[in-house]
């Protein structure tokens, strides 16, 4: 989504990312030079989803350790936000559709440095996991908003080709973004908190440049709207692709939340060194998002490149257990986040076809809304996994969800 940088910290993309946006944008309309400064605001915006818990997953072994959290609740402070991202998202989404995206994400962008800052002057769990869940409903407005906005500005293979550049950029976020975090949580985690208030200069930069270009007549969503929202929302490819999401995100944060606790134990990792496995991880899914997930999708079929990419992700978390040394866990993680590149901006392309250009920010924010759903059940599940069976199970575990994901996206293709 999340896969999301400001300046080189939110907006974190290489110069040649940055070069093949330009090439993108010279290609998808002739009106680039209008274009393009929006688009960058967006991506910015939407990067910010990524950081929500990226931030934090490169401290949580001390979190953990100074406020002596049980392990079957702990992985719910990098998750918690994501419940709310879930539930308010959707309903975000819906508002943006009758408002305005412009007058949703401002607000949002606001809420989010407010809430994210204030986390790390917490002293126990509560309050804290109190601030995440309103982070987690300033993020859910950002997702609604930004991908709303982003989704209507293109269209056809246009739409494709930037939703692939938006996970890029993304998950190059996610790459800077635990580096960050880790680096800042070496001095104390709480400090790490703080980064949440560079969503200011993106509120502001958002204000000057974005514009929400809705007919008077578009304001809110019709009956006959309503209804084929419904229309699409029950169709089986639609439910298909959002437990695909859902599980994807699941699989990813199983990752994102026990890899830096698994470090620790077997290498005694730091926050610094978490933060550049987690930020590693990225780098694979930055890469192929941006120049192979379509064209893997052409050659092989979308439901057979979502396939692919989860095949990918289960191989990869069926090995972490057996790596103990960092010159192979490196790779794997490349390897990892290979597949996730594959997997998501396919499914969201696929989700953005099945709606009209008025419903695509419900449709799609409701994909956020299930993607964030996704993230906070992965600790719920796998928590009680490795309280009671130990950490390297839970990858076990996790590679047998991918595992299911694929045959869930492959099956229906083999039906064609």
């Amino acid at each position: 989504m999340l896969h999301r940088t400001v300046g080189f910290l939110f907006f974190s993309m290489t110069s040649g990312e940055k070069a093949l946006l330009n090439q993108s944008s010279r290609y998808l309309s002739p009106q680039k030079n209008s274009k393009l400064p929006t688009l960058l605001v967006l991506l910015v915006a939407g990067c910010l989803t990524t950081m929500t818990g990226g931030v934090v997953s490169p401290v949580l072994p001390e979190i953990v350790l100074q406020l002596q959290l049980d392990p079957r609740w702990a992985g719910t402070l990098v998750s918690m936000h994501a419940l709310m991202i879930a539930v308010f998202t959707p309903l975000l989404g819906i508002l943006a559709d009758r408002v305005g995206k412009l007058r949703v994400l401002l607000p949002a962008l606001l809420l989010y440095a407010v809430c994210g800052v204030a986390g790390g002057f917490m002293n126990s769990l509560v309050p804290l996991l109190a601030s995440r869940a309103l982070l987690g409903v300033a993020s859910g407005g950002i997702a609604a908003a930004s991908i709303g906005l982003l989704g209507n500005l293109y269209s056809g293979e246009a739409r494709s080709r930037v939703l692939g550049y938006a996970t890029s950029a993304m998950t190059t976020a996610s790459i800077l973004i635990p580096l960050l975090g880790g680096w800042v949580g070496s001095f104390g985690w709480r400090y790490a908190f703080y980064l949440y208030g560079l969503s200011l200069p993106t509120a502001l930069f958002a204000a000057l440049i974005l514009q929400d270009n809705r007919s008077k007549s578009s304001v809110g969503i019709t009956a006959d709207e309503g209804a084929k929202l419904t229309q699409v929302l029950r169709k089986p490819q639609a439910i298909r692709l959002y437990l695909t999401l859902l599980l994807a995100a699941a699989i990813v944060y199983s990752v994102v939340i026990y890899t830096p606790l698994y470090l620790k134990e077997v290498i005694g990792a730091g926050p610094a060194l978490n933060g550049c496995v987690l930020a590693v991880r990225a780098i694979g899914a930055a890469i192929v998002s941006a120049v192979l997930a379509t064209r893997l999708a052409k050659r092989l079929g979308t439901e057979e490149a979502i396939a692919l990419g989860f095949c990918v992700m289960a191989v990869t978390l069926a090995t972490i257990p057996f790596l103990h040394h960092l010159h192979w866990i490196l790779p794997t993680a490349v390897l990892f986040g290979m597949g996730f590149g594959v997997v998501v901006p396919n499914v969201y392309d696929s989700l953005a076809s099945l709606a009209p250009s008025e419903l695509r920010a419900s449709v799609l924010a409701i994909g956020t809304g299930l993607n964030s759903m996704g993230q906070f059940l992965s600790p719920l599940f796998l928590g009680p996994v490795w309280k009671y069976s130990g950490l390297t199970t839970v990858f076990y575990v996790a590679a047998g969800v991918a595992v299911a994901s694929a045959l869930l996206s492959w099956f229906p293709a083999q039906k064609r």
